[in-house]
């Protein structure tokens, strides 16, 4: 409810006229040659306000980020969704079989005919976030992109560190992967935001190393790639801007309590294979403390022969497409993921077609 209110109080102010709006966002922000986007500072400057005090709770903070999906793109009509599971083998942390929750988003258009997928992985930082934080998201990019969505949860540090979250990921992807017709899929990319698209990757590469079949495409927005970095993007823009620096710290301690070492074996700008990886889409935003990594990685996979459309949103932050119900240019970049995805799913479908 109070997030609702919040969304008709934004949608309220961002509509008034844009030198009210710089008086309510205070002096323009520009850093490391980019300017905030004005909308955005708008957002940030009000939710910094209502957020003095105490530091929430890891319950709070999950409570939160689930009905924060109100400030995000607006229910898509024409989606239907449907929940559902996913079985997973036993593995770490994990004594016998188990089932992931999960939630299909179908567009009208597609109706019953077979389609490409998305599995996607929600983010927040391996900590928070669920299937109904991501439903704005995986409900847009359904309709934009004209494919199925299969949004799947996955086990939460610090309750289950690394690797298991991870190892949900791969579980999940490979589930699908080798039961496509269940899920009338043509083909099958894998994608997330933020920790999940971190998850989307590593879970891509771990089953092409493990020569098994992999996903077509990959969608990554705003990927953390590299536990334990500092200086960089990490220091210009450790706080004022959304997630900050310590945010991250405090996550990859929970993800990685016994130090970053677990993570090099998957961390995937330190591997000698990324060659192996399929076509990739990497979206960062400029004022993101985790967009050199992110960049980085782009940059090795292009370097490795991958196929890579790599793009910088200079003016937004980490997480924007949580802001895309209410501000343009986020709305922009997540219809760019979508016709990414329609594009790189029509592609590796017609390459899967003629090699049969």
């Amino acid at each position: 409810m109070v997030f609702r209110v919040l969304r008709r109080v934004l949608a309220a102010l961002l509509a008034l006229p844009r030198p009210l709006k710089r008086r309510l966002a205070g002096p323009e922000i520009t850093r490391d040659g980019q300017t905030l986007d004005l909308d955005v500072q708008v957002v940030l400057r009000l939710l910094g306000l209502l957020a003095r005090g105490e530091e929430p709770s890891l319950v709070d903070q999950r409570r939160a980020t689930d009905e924060a999906a109100a400030l995000s793109v607006a229910t898509t009509s024409g989606v239907a969704a449907r929940p559902t599971t996913v079985p997973v083998p036993a593995g770490p942390g994990r004594d016998v079989p188990g089932a992931l929750s999960a939630c299909l988003y179908e567009p009208a258009e597609v109706g019953d005919a077979p389609s490409g997928l998305l599995v996607h992985f929600h983010g927040g930082g391996f900590a928070l976030g669920s299937i109904a934080s991501s439903a704005p998201l995986c409900r847009a990019l359904a309709h934009q992109a004209g494919v199925r969505v299969l949004s799947v949860e996955y086990r939460l540090a610090p309750e289950h560190p690394f690797p298991a979250g991870l190892a949900d990921a791969a579980s999940a992807l490979h589930h699908v992967l080798t039961h496509r017709d269940e899920f009338r899929a043509t083909t099958v990319a894998v994608g997330g935001d933020s920790a999940g698209a971190n998850l989307a990757l590593t879970a891509a590469h771990q089953l092409a190393r493990r020569d098994l079949e992999t996903a077509s495409f990959v969608l990554a927005l705003y990927p953390v790639t590299d536990a334990g970095r500092q200086g960089g993007s990490r220091e210009t823009f450790a706080e004022g801007f959304g997630l900050r620096t310590v945010d991250i710290e405090v996550f990859e301690r929970y993800y990685l309590p016994d130090g970053i070492e677990p993570i090099r074996p998957t961390g995937l700008l330190e591997v000698d294979d990324l060659a192996i990886m399929p076509p990739c889409y990497v979206a960062t935003a400029g004022f993101d403390p985790l967009r050199d990594e992110g960049e980085e990685l782009a940059g090795a996979l292009r370097a490795a022969g991958v196929p890579v459309v790599s793009r910088r949103f200079p003016g937004l932050v980490h997480g924007y497409a949580g802001f895309a119900g209410i501000v343009p240019t986020a709305r922009d970049a997540v219809l760019d993921a979508a016709s990414a995805l329609r594009a790189g799913l029509a592609l590796t479908t017609r390459e899967r077609a003629g090699s049969m």
